[in-house]
Formats: C-alpha cells, sequence, structure tokens
C-alpha cells in the first residue's frame, strides 16, 4: 500500500520578500520574479510567473492587506514544478474567481492565473492569514514517483 503522506520533493530554489501593503510593491515584485525566474534558467516561464506573481499581489493588496501587516511573495522549484506563492493577513476573506465583463476594470486576475499556471489553490497561511499559490510543471518525471506530473 502506499505511503498516504509521502515525503516533500526537496526544493531547488528558494526565493522569499516581503512587502509593504502599497501599490508601488506589485511592480517590484514582479520584476523580481522575472529576474529570479530567469536566473534559476526558466526563462520560457518567465514572463508568465511574473504576471501572475502580479495579479496575486494585487489581491493580496486590494483584498488581503491590512495597516503594518507585510504581503510575503514566495518563489521555489523542485526537480518537478515551479510554485508562486503570496500570503496575507486576511484569512477570512478567500480569494473567488467571478465573471467580468467586457466593461469591468477589475476581476480577470484570478481567470488570467489559472490559464497561465498548470495549477493554483489557496490555504491557509502559518501563523495567520492565507496564502495564494500558482504552480508550472517543469516537464521532469521523478524516478519512482507516480504521483509526480509531466508536462506533454
Amino acid at each position: 500500500m502506499p505511503d498516504a503522506n509521502p515525503t516533500p520533493e526537496p526544493l531547488r530554489h528558494v526565493d522569499q520578500l516581503d512587502y509593504t501593503p502599497v501599490p508601488r510593491s506589485v511592480a517590484l515584485a514582479r520584476r523580481r520574479t522575472a529576474r529570479v525566474v530567469t536566473d534559476w534558467g526558466h526563462t520560457h516561464l518567465a514572463g508568465d510567473v511574473a504576471l501572475v506573481a502580479s495579479e496575486l499581489m494585487t489581491n493580496a493588496l486590494l483584498h488581503g492587506s491590512l495597516r503594518d501587516r507585510l504581503i510575503r511573495l514566495r518563489i521555489t522549484t523542485t526537480a518537478a514544478a515551479l510554485r508562486v506563492e503570496v500570503s496575507d493577513p486576511r484569512g477570512e476573506r478567500p480569494p473567488c474567481r467571478r465573471e467580468a465583463t467586457d466593461e469591468d476594470q477589475f476581476g480577470r486576475g484570478l481567470l488570467l492565473g489559472g490559464a497561465l499556471a498548470d495549477d493554483w489553490g489557496v490555504g491557509p497561511r502559518v501563523g495567520v492569514g492565507k496564502t495564494v499559490w500558482a504552480e508550472w510543471g517543469l516537464g521532469l518525471t521523478l524516478c519512482g514517483n507516480p504521483l509526480a506530473r509531466t508536462r506533454k
């Protein structure tokens, strides 16, 4: 019988930075994400990952921020996946997709993230708040792990 709690994949890269909840932080996070993903050798994903990070940061700023509480951006890779996480202090306000009309200025962030990333979700933040994440497969299969994703 397979192990119900398999050992998580070891992280190959980790980048984490906390941002103040101000509009300028969104652009800073987007640029940093593109640079980090490129530096880690995933240039082909840098634009999409940076755009999704920007959308998640914007959502955290608009819907999850509290004065004097930071928003955390964390980028990680394993052998099989690249993941972006944005954590904010408002765990009671989970994100939800909505249907935006052609005239709506806002409301497409999660739809866009879902279209660009291979997977996304939300969970509790360690401590207080929530973490919204998006993940891209890196086209690798781990030997001996039938649950590892592959990209076709």
